[in-house]
């Protein structure tokens, strides 16, 4: 719960400490006074966006610190576990600071540790529920009925299975329809891949084969060429009768060797001759087999021709170097196999969709479920509050319509709506067509304590959501609130004397002014100080006797 609130340079506040007990506190004080302020001030520590006019007039910086008691506040002591911001000496505390300077730009900290906006409001959600002064106006909408519906079911892990089946299946409905939008495209595309694929299958050109076929297309070209070279310098180098080069170097190294006894220099020269007459052999040797394994094959020349066209021709096609063909066809014939793929896709997508759909509706049917059984206990305790509250004639039902021709959405498929009869024999109807602001009133803060109760948030905070209410209704108001004091932590902002009474505590806002300041201070009222102000909300500022005993009487309980 809140333990303390400190402000400084605040709007028109210079400094105020508050420590805030436990309980129902009532804050009251003069119009304009700034009963809102601390409000305000916890507001922005709990994450509101803060701007320059929040710095109070001649000061540098405004700073609102707030201190928490978390020891009975296990998901705030989870969250700051989770986020590595809780204090290792005290977990069970938590300090909240905000700083925000002139030019309003502002800083954060949890336990003196820098955070985030969205931060503080993620923390803020577990320590403070605030209701302000126009929740009686947004219960009108229907969509805040049924969030109210759902606060007070508790059915939180209803809410979360429809909420990931309804994710699942719109996930999966996005890639369904991204699919059959590019059907047609891809159906075209298809179509032409399979003619391209068919030919270049039929052709069946293997990797590398074209360099293969590029060199024997060459060698088949010229094989008579080859063929008549290789076969005359064979002849000249071994098979010459009348000169050949082996014979020629032969009988050099003959004649040389004979020199050999008269200079020794010759030597080395014999023996390169005779080098060169063993390779010049074997040269003469491998020109024979060649020549022997050389074919003139017109048929072979023909096919290889044939197919060495038909690959240019394909690679023109294609826009690619015959080199290149072959990866061609592999690119392909590897789009088409994933376009049949994605067509085995979408039929698995379609069936995949169905289950999900069908999935999402048997969830929304439970919560649907949930809903209707919780509804009707909900209409009989907000019935049971507003009748306490001069609303005796009052029937209160919840609608909840569920349709599977509504859009599926995270919520479910119902439509909740409370409706209110408040006279005899009138048709019940929507609220806004129904009661009066001071009856909405009623009901509103029938809900806010009746839901409140239950949603383990330790402080609450009520801004004068007692508008349009007085007399004796206000006293039950008054005792309702206390009621919820007593096992909650209670702020409430109000002017009516008979809610005021029945807090545990009381705090005076009061406005002064020099002429050229205003500031505002809160004080934390005793007994008979307590006497004097609820007279004074009963009498206005001149206190009489009847007032002051009206005041006492009030404050007997």
């Amino acid at each position: 719960m809140l333990a303390h609130i400190s402000v400084k340079n605040f709007a028109v506040v210079k400094q105020i400490q508050v420590d805030v007990a436990h309980g129902l506190t009532a804050i009251t004080g003069e119009t304009g006074a700034g009963k809102s302020i601390a409000i305000d001030a916890l507001s922005l520590c709990l994450g509101d966006r803060a701007d320059a006019s929040s710095v109070r007039k001649g000061a540098e910086k405004a700073e609102i610190i707030a201190h928490f008691d978390i020891a009975k506040v296990p998901l705030a002591k989870a969250w700051l576990s989770e986020h590595e911001l809780e204090q290792e000496d005290n977990p069970n505390e938590c300090f909240i600071r905000r700083v925000i300077n002139q030019e309003g730009r502002s800083k954060a900290f949890v336990n003196g540790i820098a955070v985030s906006l969205n931060q503080l409001k993620a923390l803020g959600q577990y320590l403070v529920a605030i209701h302000g002064q126009n929740a009686h106006q947004q219960l009108l909408k229907v969509d805040n009925q049924r969030r109210l519906l759902d606060t007070f079911s508790e059915h939180t892990n209803l809410l979360s299975s429809v909420s990931t089946a309804f994710h699942s299946l719109k996930s999966k409905q996005a890639e369904l329809n991204q699919l059959q939008a590019e059907q047609q495209q891809r159906n075209d595309r298809k179509n032409l891949l399979e003619y391209q694929v068919a030919e270049l299958d039929e052709f069946s050109i293997e990797e590398n084969e074209f360099s293969e076929l590029e060199i024997e297309h060459k060698r088949l070209s010229n094989s008579q060429t080859l063929l008549e070279q290789a076969q005359l310098s064979f002849h000249q180098l071994y098979e010459g009768d009348e000169f050949n080069a082996l014979s020629a170097i032969r009988s050099c190294i003959n004649n040389l060797s004979e020199m050999q006894e008269h200079d020794s220099q010759l030597s080395p020269i014999v023996d390169v001759l005779s080098e060169a007459a063993i390779q010049v052999d074997e040269a003469a040797q491998e020109l024979r087999q060649y020549s022997e394994q050389l074919e003139i094959d017109p048929m072979r020349m023909q096919q290889v021709e044939q197919r060495y066209s038909q690959a240019m021709d394909l690679a023109r096609k294609h826009y690619v170097s015959p080199e290149n063909l072959y990866a061609k066809h592999m690119e392909l014939a590897n789009e088409y196999a994933s376009l049949l793929k994605d067509e085995d896709s979408l039929s698995e997508l379609v069936i995949e969709c169905e289950a999900l759909f069908n999935e999402y509706n048997q969830q929304a049917e439970l919560l649907c479920e949930s809903r209707t059984k919780h509804a009707s206990v909900l209409a009989g305790k907000i019935q049971a509050y507003i009748s306490e509250m001069n609303m005796p004639h009052a029937k209160v039902s919840i609608d909840v319509n569920h349709s599977i021709e509504q859009a599926p959405s995270a919520n479910g498929r119902d439509h909740v709506q409370i409706k209110v009869s408040t006279n005899p024999g009138q048709a019940a109807d929507a609220l806004d067509k129904v009661v009066s602001g001071g009856e909405l009133s009623r009901i509103g803060l029938a809900i806010q304590v009746i839901t409140a109760s239950g949603n383990n948030i330790p402080t609450m905070i009520f801004d004068e959501v007692d508008t349009g209410i007085s007399g004796p209704t206000a006293s039950i108001v008054g005792r309702l609130l206390r009621k919820l004091g007593e096992v909650s932590q209670v702020m409430c902002v109000t002017h009516l004397p008979q809610v005021a009474a029945h807090g545990h505590n009381q705090v005076f806002v009061t406005k002064l002014s020099d002429g050229d300041s205003t500031e505002t201070r809160m004080l934390k009222l005793s007994e008979p100080e307590r006497v004097n102000e609820i007279a004074r909300l009963l009498a206005g500022d001149k206190l009489t006797d009847t007032a002051i005993a009206n005041a006492k009487d009030l404050l007997k309980l």
